[in-house]
């Protein structure tokens, strides 16, 4: 049976959706008058939306019913993918990037190309792509930022010619956290602003939020810096391995302000990757918490810390004044640190130690394909750039409440910080899980208007309905990244703040950026990207490396454009121009930057992300490789000969499911299920607890290149199309 269209649909349906009759009648009737005859089916699903009829409290089904009715005759193949979110003029001029469109678009395009910012979004981000200088010398007045030393110019592309990504910001000297730390008037950041608003999971779940004003976060951090100058150096790498707390928050401010660098370790992290990243930095310290508190449980951290670190370790409790485990004799409490401090008369008063635009200030680790992961160093450029993606592109305003679940072991975390404390708006923290109930209340009472997401948190929001009856309608925009986003469950999150637009993501760590974003100048679709980031230019290229025409839909591998501030420029324990500009073909004169997405552009510009196009999966946010899961499956049982991993994403865009192939010794015999078991239980204790593997699949052998390499790509293929099949019955 062919589906209704939206005139067709009966009061019944409306009542199988949920809703009570009297109430189902007088919705169809509305929906009815809303309703566009013919033409786009957009105009009306803008009607609705833009009319605020759909109620965040409506049942999920009655969603489905409206979005996938209007869009039932939809063609992906010669349209834009379904159209959610719409800006209007008005709120078009509020945002940042508008604003400042507003003021500088006629100057740089011209009186009379510059139209409106909805109108002129593609020629101006043009422009900031061919003139990053003119972009990035207003751009900074807009950030809370402030130079012992200016720069002598914004970009010089003589300096070094073997830095493909060009010397930017030369000769100026700051301290990025004393940055952060600092009232402005421009963003307007007092002394009594709010920064941080937090509450602890489990204690004070119905009672006000923590506030700490600008004030007192300074002086907090000074506190911390003067005992980190007590135990370290100057330069020193420190870690840091804890849930994202205010304390790490402040730790993570003090070993910068410090003029030291911060080693980002997930709590996540098995034994074994502690100690690896811990040896690649070389770190001299790390603080950490005696023990993870969350979702009802208290999980052991100290222990696994001292497994790998033979360094100085300061250790946090997550409950009350004390910690609550034994500690070796060269490890420190917090107190006890922060007393070691007190010798200056004034612990809370500290000169930060200013310099150069390229020292570095954070460590973050990205999974390469062989080996150890990738070290990068985060320069003062990052922050920066990240900050000035997070003004343009997810419009982080002074008064805004910012949350966004996440840990500085990944790159979200350090991004968030600097998304908040360098455009004034205030950073919102939950002390525990944010996969329940108590998470999503502390939304509504924080007054969070911007909320950060992954998808798989979500989908399981979304399946336990354990959001239901919250208030989350200040929420202004949400955004996502980490991963594949499922429009089902972005349907389910936009609903609960009447289809507020989610902005997706995607970046890499080694950007300081996200290369793909979506834009509160545009129109959204779900699980798509709608431009470049602000300065970024890419083009897709075909299997020889050539191009494809701008504005076409295609398929291909991403280049990126090498000019970008921010971008890294060397790695700790590789080396950099092999792994991103070596082999890269040359465009325009410059050598193509390697990301290693494969992307699909699509009908008026929308892009979604397809994969990788080397063998580094995406599990539930986290990047791994193919390499780092196979090590650990070998070893599982003896009857393994070979394995190779996959990661293959769900038909309906969803996170990405790992599949282990397996090829077992000759005269041995095993069976998927018990091989699944042993599989998990090894990864989960060798590399990451959250990953899990959710397909075994015992072949005879694999495909091979004729080099004899492993060609995961048609195991990968081959899986796709099962899974497909098996949806589909």
């Amino acid at each position: 049976m062919a589906p209704k269209s939206i005139t067709e649909l009966g009061v019944n349906d409306f009542v199988k959706a949920g809703l009570p009759p009297a109430e189902a009648n007088q919705l169809k009737e509305l929906v009815l008058s809303l309703s566009v005859s013919s033409g786009d089916p957009s105009d009306t699903w803008r009607r609705i939306v833009s009319r605020r009829i759909l109620k965040p409290s409506y049942p999920h089904p009655l969603h489905q019913l409206l979005y996938y009715t209007i869009y039932s005759n939809h063609h992906s193949s010669s349209s834009p993918p379904p159209l959610y979110w719409f800006p209007s003029i008005e709120h078009a001029k509020r945002t940042n990037l508008g604003r400042f469109m507003e003021v500088h678009g006629s100057e740089l395009l011209g009186a009379s190309s510059y139209k409106d910012p909805i109108t002129s979004f593609p020629l101006f981000h043009n422009f900031s792509v061919q003139h990053p200088e003119e972009y990035w010398s207003r751009v900074l007045k807009e950030l809370s930022i402030s130079f012992l030393q200016p720069p002598n110019r914004i970009l010089d592309t003589s300096f070094n010619p073997s830095k493909h990504g060009g010397t930017w910001l030369p000769a100026s000297v700051l301290n990025i956290a004393d940055c952060c730390l600092q009232p402005s008037s421009h963003p307007n950041k007092q002394d009594d602003s709010v920064a941080i608003v937090w509450r602890v999971e489990g204690f004070d779940d119905d009672s006000e939020v923590n506030r700490i004003t600008l004030k007192q976060l300074r002086q907090q951090v000074m506190l911390v810096a003067n005992a980190i100058d007590a135990n370290f150096s100057k330069g020193d790498a420190i870690a840091i391995d804890m849930q994202m707390t205010v304390s790490a928050v402040i730790i993570y401010l003090a070993i910068v302000l410090a003029g030291c660098a911060v080693v980002s370790i997930a709590d996540s992290f098995a034994p074994k990757e502690i100690a690896t990243r811990l040896r690649v930095s070389n770190a001299k310290g790390i603080f950490t918490q005696d023990f993870i508190s969350g979702g009802g449980k208290k999980i052991p951290l100290y222990s696994r810390v001292i497994e790998a670190a033979e360094c100085k370790v300061i250790v946090l409790p997550v409950i009350g004044d004390d910690v609550a485990v034994q500690l070796r004799e060269q490890d420190l409490s917090w107190k006890y640190f922060l007393s070691s401090g007190n010798q200056n008369s004034r612990s809370d008063d500290y000169s930060p130690v200013y310099q150069s635009i390229d020292a570095v200030t954070n460590i973050l680790f990205s999974s390469g394909t062989t080996g150890d992961p990738k070290a990068i160093p985060w320069t003062q450029l990052a922050p920066i750039r990240s900050a000035a993606d997070g003004w343009a592109s997810i419009d982080v305003q002074v008064g805004d409440v910012y949350s966004w679940p996440t840990n500085l072991g990944w790159v979200i975390g350090p991004t968030v910080l600097y998304h908040c404390f360098l455009t004034g708006a205030t950073l919102a923290l939950y002390h525990g899980s944010p996969q329940g109930r108590g998470f999503g209340k502390f939304v509504q009472d924080a007054g969070v208007t911007i909320l950060g997401t992954v998808p798989s948190l979500v989908k399981t929001w979304k399946s336990t309905r354990c959001m239901e009856g919250l208030d989350w309608t200040k929420i202004k925009l949400f955004c996502s990244s980490g991963e594949t986003s499922n429009v089902d469950d972005d349907l389910w999150l936009s609903s609960k703040s009447y289809y507020s637009p989610i902005i997706e993501l995607c970046g890499g760590t080694e950007l300081a950026s996200s290369y793909i974003t979506g834009s509160p100048l545009q129109p959204q679709a779900f699980g798509a990207f709608s431009t470049a980031s602000m300065t970024t230019g890419f083009v897709i290229l075909d299997e020889n490396g050539v191009p494809y025409p701008e504005n076409v839909p295609c398929v291909g591998e991403v280049g990126l454009f090498p000019l970008s501030l921010g971008a890294s420029d060397r790695l700790l324990n590789a080396d950099h121009d092999e792994v991103y500009f070596k082999g890269m073909p040359v465009y325009k004169g410059k050598v193509l930057r390697r990301h290693g997405d494969i992307i699909k552009r699509m009908v008026g510009g929308y892009i979604i992300v397809q994969g990788r196009a080397d063998d580094t999966m995406n599990l539930g946010g986290i990047k791994t490789s193919s390499v780092e899961i196979e090590r650990v499956c070998d070893r599982a049982d003896e009857c393994i000969l070979e394995t190779a991993a996959v990661g293959v994403a769900t038909a309906n865009r969803g996170p990405e499911q790992l599949v282990i192939f397996v090829v077992l010794k000759k005269g041995y015999n095993s069976n998927a299920e018990t091989l699944r078991t042993k599989f998990s239980k090894a990864i989960q204790s060798n590399l990451n607890p959250l990953f899990k593997v959710s397909i075994v699949k015992i072949v005879p052998e694999f495909p091979r290149t004729s080099s004899n390499k492993i060609l995961r790509r048609v195991m990968r293929d081959q899986m796709k199309r099962e899974l497909s099949v098996q949806s589909r019955l």
